[in-house]
């Protein structure tokens, strides 16, 4: 969540960079910038912004995973051993290979 006291304009942002980037660094907490009174843009410092990325690719791999294993349970899909014999004989892959 954003906290109050990190909602700056974008004109302090301009006067003041050095001061915000110490600051984005130091707490890892996004900063959002406003123009003419209005929330415009959001700074973040990059470790930060990499680790929100990182948890937006774990959730998004959980959230395959949560429908595939729901597929299964609705009896959609084909187990594995059946498509890796169908790939073998597709490609005409011997079966101890």
């Amino acid at each position: 969540m954003v906290h109050m006291d990190e909602i700056y304009s974008l004109t302090d942002f301009q006067r003041h960079v050095k001061e915000h980037i110490e600051r984005l660094k130091r707490t890892g907490r996004p900063e959002v910038l406003t123009v003419h009174g209005k929330a415009e843009l959001v700074v973040q410092d990059a470790a930060a912004y990499q680790k929100l990325l990182d948890l937006l690719d774990r959730a998004e791999a959980l959230e395959g995973i949560r429908q595939g294993l729901e597929s299964m349970r609705q009896g959609e899909g084909r187990p594995a051993a059946e498509v890796f014999q169908d790939l073998r004989t597709k490609y005409r892959i011997p079966h101890d290979a």
